[in-house]
C-alpha cells in the first residue's frame, strides 16, 4: 500500500550502423511502444538528429543485465536538481525517477527529454482522479488520449506508463470500492491500444499493484491485462513498523500470487522504510532481495515526506547503509547503453 502517500522487433545491425554512422545519439524525442509484446523497432536518438519514423526500440531496458537504481524526488524530472541532490547524497545517480500524472495533465516531453540526457529513464504513474476507468474504456476521453499518445510518439524516446496503480486496494478512486476487475481491465486495454493504433511504441507498461499483505481478499488475476498488454509488473509496497521485516514477507505473498498467472519482469516500483531504530535493518533487506532475484528489475525509493517522513536523509545512520550498499556495481546503469 502507498501506505502513507497518496502514478520489437528490433531492425539489423546493418540499420543501426547505419544510424551510428550518421551522428545519431541514443538520446531522443519520443516514440511508440505498446507492451514489449507490441514489437516496438529499433531507432535513433531523435535529439541526435535521427529519423523520427523509426520507434525507438525498448527491448533492451526491459531485462537489463543490471538492477534498476530508482527515486521519487520532489520536482523532478522536470527539474534534475532534485536528483543532483540525490546523486551527492547517495554516492549513485538514480537512471529510473518516477513522478505523478493526473488523467487530463500534457506530457512532459522535457522532463523525459532531460532525464534521458543525463542517462535516467523516466517513469510516469498516471492517476484518473477526474474520470472514471469505465468513461475511458468507453472513449469519452479519446481526444485526449490520442494527443497524450502521439505526444510520446513524437518524442521517440523510452518511456514507462503505470496506469491507475493500487488498483487492488479500496483507498484509491480507481480502486476496489469504485472500478471492478473488468472495468479495470477494459480500460488499461483501451489505452494501450490507442497507444498502438498511433504507433507509440517506446512505452514500457508496468502493471502495478499494491501487496497483497493489507487486502488479502482481492484476487490480483482478474486485474490483470495480459501478457500483450504488459512488460513489467510493479509493486508498490513499503516497509513499516508494525509487520516483520524480511524481504518475504512483504513482497513474497505477492510475488507468489503473480507468478500463477505471469512470468513477466518484476520491479519494486514504490517503497521505502519507514525512519525508526529498524531503518538500516529493512535497507539491507531491500538491496538483498532485489539482488537475489533474477526477474527482479530493481526498485524505486519513495524519498519524499507525505505523512510521514520516507527521505534517506531523516535517519543519517540509514543513509549511511544504503549509501553502502548502493556502491554495489550491480545497481544502476546507464539507461541509454543498458
Amino acid at each position: 500500500m502507498r501506505l502513507l502517500t497518496r502514478t520489437r522487433t528490433a531492425l539489423t545491425a546493418v540499420v543501426l550502423a547505419a544510424l551510428t554512422l550518421s551522428g545519431c545519439s541514443l538520446l531522443g524525442d519520443d516514440g511508440g511502444k505498446p507492451s514489449s509484446a507490441g514489437h516496438a523497432k529499433a531507432g535513433a536518438d531523435p535529439s541526435g538528429g535521427g529519423n523520427n519514423d523509426i520507434p525507438y526500440d525498448v527491448t533492451p531496458l526491459l531485462k537489463p543485465a543490471k538492477k534498476y537504481y530508482g527515486a521519487t524526488l520532489a520536482g523532478a524530472p522536470n527539474s534534475l536538481k532534485p536528483v543532483e541532490a540525490y546523486t551527492a547524497m547517495t554516492g549513485k545517480k538514480p537512471n529510473l525517477l518516477e513522478y505523478y500524472a493526473a488523467w487530463g495533465d500534457g506530457f512532459d516531453a522535457s522532463g523525459v527529454r532531460a532525464a534521458w540526457k543525463e542517462g535516467a529513464l523516466t517513469l510516469m504513474s498516471w492517476e484518473p482522479f477526474d474520470t472514471t476507468l469505465a468513461d475511458i474504456a468507453a472513449g469519452k476521453s479519446d481526444a485526449y488520449l490520442k494527443k497524450y499518445a502521439t505526444a510520446v510518439r513524437k518524442l521517440n524516446l523510452p518511456v514507462v506508463i503505470d496506469f491507475a496503480d493500487e488498483f487492488n486496494g479500496h483507498w484509491e478512486k480507481w480502486g476496489t470500492k469504485y472500478v471492478t476487475p473488468q472495468q479495470f481491465v477494459a480500460a488499461w486495454r483501451h489505452i494501450h491500444d490507442t497507444f498502438t493504433d498511433v504507433g507509440a511504441s517506446n512505452v514500457i507498461w508496468a502493471w502495478a499493484p499494491n501487496i497483497i499483505n493489507p487486502v488479502k481478499n482481492i484476487q490480483l488475476k482478474p486485474y490483470y491485462p495480459g501478457d500483450a498488454y504488459v512488460d513489467w509488473v510493479g509493486f508498490v509496497g513499503y516497509w513499516t513498523i508494525d509487520q516483520d521485516n524480511a524481504f518475504s514477507s512483504v513482497f513474497g505473498p505477492t510475488i507468489d500470487e503473480v507468478r500463477t498467472f505471469t512470468k513477466k519482469p518484476m520491479l519494486l516500483l514504490e517503497t521505502a522504510a519507514m525512519a525508526g531504530e529498524r531503518r538500516r535493518a529493512d535497507i539491507r533487506n531491500l538491496f538483498a532481495g532485489v539482488e537475489a532475484d533474477d526477474n527482479m528489475l530493481g526498485f524505486i525509493w519513495f524519498n519524499q515526506k507525505k505523512r510521514a517522513d520516507w527521505r534517506l536523509e531523516a535517519s543519517p545512520l540509514a543513509l549511511k547503509e544504503f549509501k553502502r550498499l548502493a556502491a554495489d556495481d550491480r545497481f544502476g546503469f546507464d539507461v541509454r547503453k543498458p
